[in-house]
């Protein structure tokens, strides 16, 4: 059985790893040439996620055991934990162990290439790949997947459309590696530090991530309302928090950035005959605190167990039928809260009022949370303790 994985970023060879060893034929392409080229992910994860994901320890690029949040206002909140919380993932080395443990496992890794959707029926795809070379040639595979990401180009050209009931929260990200020395960056390391309120940038955060080699991890985010849509450029914005951060003297190593969109209650169609999409491109990130990594590598495992427990041959509209319902299964309330709190968050977050609103919550954080409990709030949407301070979000 073929199938074609379009996209190789953690979800698209996440994919192709599984389905390749229950024996299915596999090719995966990506229009990247280099997996160290355009490493646009901040890259934090809790460490049951790298336990439990079998990340090598090559992809570690550091650990933190703290929080810090920079309020509206400049004040400096932190959470500190006696052991580590969680990792900075190398998304360069991530990638690259993907790719090579995909050839491992058989798959056929076309690099430097883009897919276009020719033809598609319930039971098969055409897609016309196109290498930078110039080389082209026409592949029929039973199964289609879009791994694109945010950009869910499969999906576009087989003209799927979001669920107007539940549109996607779109945005664009930035980052920047600096590369700093040890005195610069000691206020940023063995913690991830955010930066939220509109002195900061409205409509979305910041961040600071440290990295190996006393480099640091800089970027910026917006996800404004449908009817603002986002700035050509964050670059102003990203300068201006470098500055305020001291380290407009740092080279810049790399820059890299890209869009980011996800939907809240995942409901709208990732399926069309032969095709199906996986990861970023179905809306497993979560747009709350921007992160998508281990998301995206779940729904690989989930796409692949069903895939093969259909025998990778069974009929589309049944399989289309459980692959949505499994997503719908998904939607737990926990998921749901955290994506109307992102809504509501970066959505509103462009007035003076807003950051009082916000400042009185990480208050209320700071005043009652340990850095363990804060990592289930923001990773494992643990809400139950903290619904009184969310519920202004929510109404």
């Amino acid at each position: 059985m073929s199938v074609l994985i379009v996209g190789a970023g953690p979800s698209g060879a996440r994919l192709a790893i599984q389905l390749a060893r229950a024996g299915a034929e596999v090719t995966l392409v990506d229009r990247l040439a280099d997996p160290h080229r355009h490493a646009y992910s901040s890259g934090a994860l809790p460490l049951e996620a790298v336990r439990r994901l079998g990340l090598p320890d090559d992809a570690i690029a550091a650990t933190w055991q703290g929080w810090q949040l920079h309020d509206p206002s400049g004040l400096v909140h932190q959470w500190w934990s006696s052991g580590d919380l969680g990792v900075v993932l190398d998304f360069g080395r991530l990638r690259s162990w993907l790719w090579e443990e995909a050839r491992r496992h058989g798959v056929e890794l076309i690099q430097g290439c883009r897919a276009t959707l020719s033809t598609l029926t319930a039971d098969q795809a055409s897609v016309r790949l196109q290498t930078r070379d110039g080389r082209s040639s026409l592949r029929s595979p039973r199964w289609l997947i879009d791994a694109t990401g945010a950009r869910r180009d499969l999906l576009q050209q087989a003209g799927l459309s979001p669920n107007p009931e539940d549109p996607l929260l779109q945005g664009i990200g930035v980052e920047w590696l600096l590369q700093t020395d040890d005195r610069q960056a000691a206020a940023w390391r063995d913690r991830i530090s955010f930066f939220l309120g509109t002195a900061w940038i409205p409509h979305g955060y910041g961040w600071i991530f440290p990295m190996q080699g006393q480099r640091l991890k800089v970027g910026v985010c917006h996800l404004p309302p449908e009817d603002r849509p986002s700035p050509g450029s964050l670059a102003g914005p990203l300068q201006r928090l470098i500055q305020r951060c001291g380290l407009s003297a740092c080279p810049v190593l790399d820059r890299h950035g890209g869009p980011v969109s996800s939907s809240i209650a995942r409901s709208e169609p990732l399926v069309a005959g032969a095709l199906l999409a996986v990861g970023d491109a179905a809306s497993s990130a979560n747009l709350l605190g921007g992160e998508g990594i281990r998301h995206a590598m779940d729904s690989a495992d989930q796409l692949a167990e069903l895939l093969i427990a259909e025998g990778m041959s069974g009929d589309s509209t049944a399989i289309a039928f459980r692959y949505q319902e499994q997503l719908k299964a998904q939607r737990s309330w926990r998921w749901l809260v955290s994506g109307r709190l992102a809504r509501r968050t970066w959505w509103g977050l462009d007035n003076p009022r807003a950051d009082r609103r916000l400042e009185r919550l990480i208050n209320g954080l700071s005043a009652t949370a340990e850095a363990p409990a804060l990592s289930e709030l923001l990773f494992n949407y643990n809400f139950e303790r903290y619904g009184l301070r969310l519920l202004p979000y929510l109404l």
